[in-house]
């Protein structure tokens, strides 16, 4: 499963496209986001993906599961939100 991080300043086409890359190659991607801004352009990317997708191949559905990470950034811990999207 790959793993793409995901920030406040992210592109979500960019990222909309990772995640449609990937999910080319596995069943599914994980995406880690630290913040608002972070979670917003997740989602944004998402739903991109989505419609990317389904404009390549109409029957296939992605399920997202949303969660919550704990994660050590420069010694400091943080909660981070935790996609997984599996088609």
């Amino acid at each position: 499963m790959e793993l793409l991080k995901v920030a406040s300043r992210s592109n979500p086409n960019s990222v909309a496209g990772a995640i449609a890359g990937a999910l080319e190659q596995d069943a599914a991607v994980e995406i880690h986001a630290i913040g608002a801004g972070a979670v917003n352009q997740s989602v944004k990317a998402i739903a991109i993906a989505k419609r990317l997708i389904a404009q390549r191949d109409s029957d296939v559905p992605l399920k997202v599961i949303p969660g919550f990470i704990e994660l050590e950034i420069a010694g400091k811990d943080k909660t981070g939100i935790r996609f997984i999207i599996e088609k």
